[in-house]
């Protein structure tokens, strides 16, 4: 995906805010399949890439959860409570909660990545472990809300919320995130899938 077409993804004139949000979930996938192979290398005895996990991390902490996550948390699910969509028991509690364990398990490789670095021998074990839950997790997450939540929101959001929420969406994709803007979070996307998704 060119920056080009990235940045149109958060226009007012993209045709829903939650296609913006599927196209997103297609980014944090690519680098979700590349967690997934250095992972499976690492446990097959080769070199554990500390660097690239560590920009996997980076990537999972800035975009998938400071700039994705929030757009759900503080954009999307507020318009969709006031639509009707129930939150405690229903769909969007569930998401909220996976979004916490999410987080939590971010942190987690964070600090696992920091005992490798420490010179800790079961700081990669831990790492491996801690990733292959994060990689079923968010993978049956985006799964749920494309073709679930997103599927009820459209239906139940006038079109003036849809509106809202896209111009809402681009004046977020305008902000930076720990420093990095969106762009440059695609960017580093881009080139961990150029480097590892097919195992060069």
């Amino acid at each position: 995906m060119s920056s080009q077409e990235d940045m149109s993804l958060d226009q007012p004139s993209a045709d829903r805010p939650t296609r913006v949000l599927r196209d997103e979930h297609q980014l944090i996938l690519r680098v979700l399949a590349v967690l997934k192979h250095l992972v499976e290398r690492a446990r097959q005895g080769e070199e554990f890439q500390t660097a690239a996990f560590g920009q996997c991390v980076e990537f999972f902490h800035l975009f998938a959860d400071a700039c994705h996550h929030a757009k759900e948390e503080d954009l999307l699910f507020p318009v969709l409570e006031s639509c009707g969509m129930a939150r405690d028991g229903g769909p969007i509690g569930v998401m909220l909660h996976e979004h916490g364990i999410a987080r939590e398990l971010t942190r987690q490789m964070g600090s696992a990545l920091e005992s490798v670095a420490n010179g800790d021998a079961t700081g990669s074990a831990a790492f491996c472990t801690i990733a292959e839950h994060y990689i079923s997790l968010l993978t049956q997450h985006i799964y749920k809300e494309d073709n679930f939540l997103f599927a009820m929101g459209d239906l139940v959001m006038r079109e003036a919320d849809q509106q809202h929420l896209c111009a809402q969406f681009c004046e977020m994709g305008c902000r930076s995130f720990g420093g990095k803007r969106r762009e440059e979070l695609t960017q580093l996307a881009d080139a961990l899938a150029a480097e590892w998704a097919d195992d060069r």
